[in-house]
């Protein structure tokens, strides 16, 4: 573990593959998980917002993507490991405790199968301008063919213009001036392209649906998405609907990346919502 910095450490997973987390504060833990292709700098804005309300909070990368590494072995990356990956950070992070478990975009649909597996050891859900995955078969394919694309365009070309193109909204959000927002640019375009296209393909793509299985989470859930982030926007009135304890917050002006668009209004909607659980 040397080298790295105060807080952070490679927890192993199942399989041995080694997985960077960090943890920051005391208190009740909080992990956030983030989007296909970002990493745990995505959510380096929350740190000290959270820390300073008495959270401990946990920043992770999934496998194959930023500091974690990146297994050859397509074998090496399903859904259920991802899960297993987060119970083990959690382990390490905050040891016989409950968590309230986040997440953007990809990371919110992991948070669901999280809570669907693990009940016991969420105490609450942030789902954060995600989805529950999709019932329609055709929907299915046309997103497993989406990521498909992107898997084929980084094995081609890595992650050059990755944050500055026609990701960048979805990548660092629609305000790329901010330092927040250039600092996970480069963390994203510093990754191992091989490693995020193998996640692709075998877990983001294929990632099972939650849809018919909200009703038994019962733990309160957040459902929070940017105004501006449309492609989302029904997917959070699905969720609110369906979650039996959920709350809804709309965040003005803000798109996908919505904690570095707006992460004043995105720290104070998640906080008020977890002291009035």
């Amino acid at each position: 573990m040397s080298g790295l910095a105060p807080g952070a450490a490679y927890v192993s997973a199942s399989d041995g593959v080694r997985i960077y987390a960090e943890a920051h504060g005391a208190g009740e833990p909080i992990v956030f998980s983030t989007g296909y292709c970002q990493t745990h700098e995505n959510f380096r804005p929350q740190v000290d917002s959270f820390v300073a309300a008495g959270f401990r909070v946990v920043l992770w990368d999934f496998r194959g993507h930023g500091l974690s590494e990146a297994p050859a072995s397509p074998a090496a990356y399903s859904m259920p490991q991802v899960v297993d990956d987060l119970a083990r950070v959690l382990d390490w992070a905050a040891p016989g405790q409950r968590a309230v478990v986040g997440g953007l975009s990809f990371g919110g649909l992991a948070s669901q199968h999280f809570a669907l597996a693990y009940p016991g050891r969420v105490s609450a859900l942030v789902l954060i301008a995600s989805g529950p995955g999709f019932k329609n078969p055709k929907a299915q394919s046309d997103w497993e063919a989406q990521m498909s694309r992107i898997a084929d365009r980084l094995e081609r070309v890595g992650f050059e213009g990755y944050t500055s193109g026609r990701s960048a909204p979805n990548a660092i959000g629609l305000r790329p001036e901010l330092p927040a927002a250039q600092a996970a640019g480069r963390a994203i375009e510093a990754q191992n392209p091989r490693g995020v296209a193998l996640f692709g393909r075998r877990v983001a793509g294929p990632a099972p649906s939650t849809m018919e299985r909200l009703g038994e989470i019962r733990v309160p859930a957040l459902v929070l998405v940017g105004a501006l982030d449309g492609a989302y926007l029904r997917a959070a009135e699905v969720m609110k609907a369906k979650l039996p304890n959920a709350r809804f917050a709309l965040i003005p002006g803000a798109g996908h990346c919505v904690n570095i668009e707006q992460s004043e209004a995105f720290d104070r909607a998640v906080l008020e919502f977890l002291r009035s659980r």
